[in-house]
């Protein structure tokens, strides 16, 4: 079926994505907020007009808005967007000042900031703990099944039946490691341990670099050639280990996602890999007819992401405003209004066009 004829499975999908995604960023900051005594004024998800909404006995107004790319919490004492004060207000009360996001201290409002990123990561600990505690972690053997000839591992001498122990000194226990390692590294060199015949060979390998094409675009990897031997099992863990092997996998996804976005900068990567919304709707609809598990993991893999394009150091973002704070926290007094008010302009700007660049990306997978 077509990109097309998809489109309505595709957008249902994404909004409802999006919506878990977005409701748990807020519900952090509004959580932090309120537990560092400030009022939260409204919590929408989306923007524009007010589809409907209610408001509770704190007079927080909880809303769904027509544009539901997205989501805020609007706190007393804000009143733009930059969560700056305009200069028009009017003085406030001592009541109504203790309540205020701006009288706050700057460790308070920092907490604020971070605790939308926060609660992404944590989304995505707590999803995959519960994977893993309730259906455990499948993986595949590290023994090889087949070597393609004339490839990389081969060369290195790589046979069938070896089993990967170890790749530059770090224990290998799923062939999903060893996947993640030669892919991401884009043709680094690799020292292979394996057991070969009852003894540990050492193995020089320096996998290739190709443009491996995909439903969702062209994505440059590492290839050393080889595939296992099929399933291996599955990790059982009890709740106390389930949390740490979702720390674990929170942290793998999180460093791979810094060391992509980093080869793109330096030129290793190209940046038409780069997806924007589309492409994130159309991997949600794909994944939701593959399956429930696969279905939630997909969730808290957007959530991390979402939570880590958020502490990027950008005026926009919440790491924008931890930066302003930071700066504030040295300087013992914050920037002025007019270049706090620059930071942002120049924020914004970068925000759209790394989203017109992704969405260029996008449109261009789906016309090739």
């Amino acid at each position: 079926m077509s990109f097309v004829s998809n489109v309505p499975h595709f957008l249902v999908s994404f909004l409802l994505f999006i919506t878990v995604l977005v409701f748990v960023h807020e519900l952090g900051h509004f959580l932090v907020a309120r537990w560092c005594g400030i009022r939260v004024d409204v919590f929408s998800i989306g923007f524009g007009p007010e589809l409907l909404g209610w408001t509770d006995r704190r007079g927080t107004r909880w809303k769904f808005s027509a544009l539901p790319l997205g989501g805020y919490v609007k706190m007393f004492g804000d009143t733009n967007i930059m969560s700056l004060p305009d200069g028009t207000e009017r003085p406030m009360t001592s009541a109504e000042a203790a309540v205020s996001f701006h009288h706050k201290s700057v460790g308070r409002r920092a907490l604020v900031a971070v605790a939308g990123p926060a609660a992404n990561f944590l989304f995505a600990v707590i999803v995959f703990a519960a994977l893993f505690g309730s259906y455990g972690k499948p993986f595949l053997s590290t023994e090889l099944g087949k070597v393609i000839p004339d490839s990389a591992a081969a060369k290195a001498g790589l046979k069938a039946g070896d089993r990967i122990l170890a790749i530059d000194g770090r224990p290998i226990h799923s062939f999903e490691e060893v996947r993640a390692i030669v892919e991401m590294g884009l043709g680094a060199p690799l020292t292979i341990s394996v057991e070969r015949d009852g003894t540990t060979v050492q193995i020089a390998a320096q996998p290739r670099v190709e443009d491996e094409k995909s439903p969702f675009g062209v994505t440059r990897k590492g290839k050393l050639g080889v595939s296992s031997t099929g399933f291996g099992g599955v990790v059982r863990y009890d709740p106390l280990t389930a949390v740490g092997a979702a720390l674990g996998q929170t942290w793998g996804i999180t460093s791979s996602t810094l060391q992509a976005l980093w080869q793109i900068v330096n030129g290793s990567r190209p940046v038409n890999e780069l997806g924007g919304v589309i492409q994130i709707a159309q991997l949600s609809g794909e994944v939701t007819r593959i399956g429930v598990l696969e279905t939630i993991s997909l969730v808290a893999l957007l959530s991390i992401n979402l939570g880590l394009i958020n502490l990027f150091p950008i005026p926009m973002l919440d790491g924008g405003h931890l930066v302003f704070y930071a700066i504030e926290a040295v300087r013992g007094r914050p920037l002025s209004a007019k270049a706090q008010e620059w930071g942002f302009r120049v924020g914004l700007a970068v925000v759209l066009a790394l989203f017109l660049l992704a969405t260029r990306n996008d449109l261009m997978r789906l016309i090739t």
